[in-house]
This record gives C-alpha cells, sequence and structure tokens, in this order.
C-alpha cells in the first residue's frame, strides 16, 4: 500500500539535508490501471530498472514494484513508442523521520515543473502532517493529493499522447 501527499513546488527545497539524487525517466504501458516503467539511476550509486502497477486512488493506493532486467526495460519501452520523461528527484531528510522527494520534470521544456511527495506509514500519519512541523508551509502550501489531473499519468496523457486518442 502505498500512502502519499504531493504538492505543487517551484524549486528545491532550502535548508533541508539531501539523502540522495537521482535521474529517472519513465513512461507508461497504461495509466488506468497505471503500469509504469522507470529507469533510476541513483546519482554515486546503481541503476534499476522498474516496472510498476497501481490501483485507482488518491491518497491510499495498492502499487506493486519489481526490478526488471534492463534487456526487458527496453523492449518495453520499445512497445510504449514515445518519449519517456526525464525527472530527476532529490530525497530530503525531515525532522520526523519521513522523506521529503521532490521531483523536476521534463526540465527545459515548456511543460516543465516541480512536484514534492511525502510516503507516510498510516493514513492516520498523512491526515496528520502538517509541513510546518519540518518548518515547510511556505514551500509545501499546495497540496493536490488526489486532484483530478495531478497525477504523473495524466501528464504522460497530455504531453506524449496528446495526439494519439486511443492511447490510454
Amino acid at each position: 500500500m502505498e500512502i502519499e501527499r504531493k504538492w505543487m513546488v517551484s524549486n528545491w527545497p532550502k535548508d533541508l539535508p539531501l539523502l540522495y539524487e537521482q535521474s529517472m525517466r519513465q513512461g507508461y504501458i497504461s495509466v488506468r490501471p497505471t503500469v509504469r516503467i522507470r529507469e533510476e539511476i541513483k546519482k554515486g550509486g546503481n541503476t534499476a530498472w522498474v516496472l510498476c502497477f497501481k490501483s485507482e486512488g488518491g491518497l491510499a493506493r495498492k502499487e506493486i514494484e519489481m526490478e526488471i532486467p534492463k534487456d526487458k526495460f527496453d523492449e518495453l519501452e520499445d512497445l510504449i513508442g514515445l518519449p519517456l520523461i526525464p525527472k530527476i528527484r532529490r530525497t530530503y531528510q525531515l525532522k520526523n523521520g519521513l522523506k521529503l522527494e521532490v521531483n523536476h520534470v521534463d526540465e527545459g521544456l515548456p511543460t516543465e515543473f516541480w512536484y514534492a511527495e511525502i510516503e507516510y506509514p498510516t493514513i492516520e500519519a498523512a491526515n496528520a502532517y502538517d509541513p510546518s512541523m519540518d518548518d515547510l508551509s511556505d514551500y509545501l502550501n499546495d497540496d493536490v493529493t488526489g486532484k483530478p489531473g495531478q497525477s504523473m499519468g495524466a501528464y504522460w496523457l497530455s504531453t506524449r499522447c496528446k495526439d494519439l486518442p486511443d492511447r490510454h
């Protein structure tokens, strides 16, 4: 189960301990339900190729992720046949032990944007979280958790599949 809140942001946060940075590329085989592939290159570390399935949902939803071999990733990328979405993710440590993941998507393109996410152990913890607990009230002030059109799948459809009405 993935329990996660999401905020639209405009840059990297200031004064938080950076745990690591990743370069990613991701694409969608399906957005309803979500079936996604992602290449994750950890700065100074290894590369993982991940196949992910997600159920419908907002704050909480089922998620199954598994690493796949690079050749299978390449086959699935070829099957998709559209440019994958590049993004840079920086993961920061919060005071309460949680991690803040900040993503810069499609850098340099007219559609580029930033978003931040925090995963929680329980729905109650997610609902109780107040960004002021981590001095982030000004930074995390646009909560879009569960709002229609705010998912990466919706972004995929609007930027990669806009001229392909039969690709869902």
